[in-house]
């Protein structure tokens, strides 16, 4: 906002009008309407407002009556990312834009209900000054959803094209997958699968997420609940090169996701493109046999191992992820000790316990942590012993902490470290996973039923969660937990100041050290 001076000549006198006026955008344009006529103030009440909208000290404006006005800082800098990183671009400007804004900052900042959205979230909220629309009900944000599912493709082709138009479209993308589970049991997608969330007797979808080599969603898929990770990947494969237009593709995932078929498919003539993952233990003691790679090559610094078909074999030793490895047996092994020492005392005790069923339950136990080569027990008398075989332990330690990445990628596209970094990059894929299902966007559990409105409510998250990662990723050097950051800006409310039946809102000019540093951070400014 901000005070202007008409000044409209006639043949005898200059008449000079004094106006408060507001930009605004339609589509891509930016308008100006007028707010109020202030031309009846006095000029000193007119030149203190002009000096608090400029966020300057004043002294005479207590004819103005201040109350707190709504909740701005978060919505507005939702609003200012969305618009930087091309979300606002792809989504358009039509009313659904607006809603699926509202629908995607209400996932940021107060995570509910549609209904809870449309009604109590939006009361505390000044969404007719940021997204210019208050007239909606939780019926509108369901057929919101309906409309985000019909257009997902559009959108994130849209979106694809801004955030890489300055590059050349040969991309490294990283791809995994999750579930997440229902509530009730009429939602058309849900089914009873892989349950990743330990949750027993609940249907759930499968979610495929692709992102870019720094962390970016790229798109999101729902699968069935039943569907295995495996075979979700040509969906992906598929949109890269169709929708997308990508010319060559390093695709990223895990050892569970990318296997023989996944390869092949990879490979084929259709694509012709480079895969990299990593193989299973199994796989490394094969190579180890075939002495197409030595025991005594994993260390600390990566080793490149490359066969004559070009296949790659990167391998490295993790000295850290050893030791807990060595660390875990051994508690599983102290575990062990302690159910043969209760089940001495309870053979002791009871003696009409049978010690048949005492080594029963024992051997289980060792057979459940996976112990079975490292521990045998024996009975003498009703007292059972444990024997540990060190040479099999000392065998089962030897590839602790060790991983091979395997990739096809010639050397002069991807090199040794390059190629290591970029399989360790997947972690990127499990923590846009962590954050859109257990913290700020909650995807679980979900109560939808429409398959579209489950698209549409995980692709709300999807575009949620980029929102997210650009603003922490921006905010790191500040050392501010992601809830601390939008609990803060939520806080900065209007100042409403009533004259003359005219109310007029205008952004706080001192904020909390901690929310100017934000602010100043994202390099935005508040208006």
């Amino acid at each position: 906002m901000f005070i202007q001076r008409i000044h409209k000549k006639t043949a005898k006198k200059t008449y000079t009008s004094v106006v408060l006026m507001e930009n605004y955008r339609e589509g891509k344009k930016v308008k100006h309407h007028i707010i109020s006529n202030l031309s009846k103030w006095s000029p000193e009440l007119i030149s203190d407002f002009e000096r608090l909208l400029k966020g300057k000290k004043i002294t005479t404006i207590s004819d103005l009556n201040l109350t707190q006005g709504k909740s701005v800082g978060g919505i507005f800098t939702v609003s200012e990312i969305a618009k930087k990183i091309g979300i606002k671009h792809a989504l358009g400007y039509s009313k659904q834009s607006k809603l699926a804004m509202i629908q995607i900052a209400g996932r940021i900042l107060s995570p509910g209900s549609r209904n809870y959205l449309a009604k109590e979230w939006k009361l505390g909220q000044a969404l007719d000054k940021i997204f210019n629309i208050t007239d909606f009900n939780k019926y509108d944000l369901y057929e919101n959803l309906d409309w985000l599912s019909e257009n997902q493709e559009r959108i994130e082709q849209k979106l694809f094209s801004y955030r890489h138009k300055k590059e050349s479209i040969k991309e490294m993308f990283l791809y995994d997958v999750t579930s997440s589970y229902f509530e009730g049991e009429k939602n058309e997608l849900a089914a009873y699968g892989y349950n990743r969330d330990n949750k027993k007797g609940k249907k759930q979808i499968v979610i495929g997420l692709l992102t870019d080599n720094k962390g970016y969603p790229v798109s999101v898929e729902i699968f069935k609940g039943n569907t295995g990770d495996t075979e979700t990947v040509s969906n992906q494969l598929q949109k890269l090169k169709e929708n997308f237009g990508v010319e060559r593709v390093v695709f990223v995932g895990d050892k569970g996701m990318v296997k023989s078929s996944q390869i092949s498919e990879i490979e084929s003539d259709r694509y012709k493109w480079n895969y990299l993952t990593t193989i299973t233990k199994q796989q490394i003691k094969t190579l180890i046999s075939e002495k197409i790679i030595q025991l005594d090559l994993f260390a600390e610094k990566v080793v490149e191992i490359k066969t004559e078909d070009g296949i790659r074999y990167i391998l490295r030793r993790n000295p850290e992820r050893a030791e807990a490895i060595k660390q875990n047996r051994q508690l599983k092994i102290d575990k062990i000790k302690s159910i043969i020492s209760d089940q001495n005392t309870y053979l002791k005790e009871h003696k009409k316990a049978k010690t048949e069923v005492a080594l029963g339950k024992i051997n289980d136990s060792i057979s459940k942590l996976k112990l079975k080569n490292i521990l045998q027990i024996n009975e003498d008398k009703r007292v059972i012993t444990l024997t540990t075989n060190k040479q099999a332990q000392e065998k089962a330690e030897e590839l602790d902490g060790c991983y091979v990445v395997k990739t096809n990628a010639p050397e002069e596209n991807l090199d040794t470290k390059t190629a290591h970094d970029r399989y360790k990059d997947l972690a990127n894929v499990e923590f846009a996973f962590r954050t859109m299902k257990t913290t700020l966007e909650e995807i679980r559990p979900i109560y939808l039923q429409k398959a579209s409105r489950t698209r549409g409510h995980i692709f709300v998250v999807m575009l949620a969660y980029m929102i997210i990662k650009y603003i922490t990723d921006e905010l790191s050097e500040l050392n501010y937990s992601r809830k601390f950051i939008f609990e803060s800006l939520d806080k900065i409310n209007y100042l409403e100041y009533t004259y003359d039946d005219k109310t007029l809102n205008i952004i706080p000019p001192n904020l909390l050290p901690h929310q100017k540093r934000i602010i100043e951070k994202l390099n935005i400014k508040l208006k």
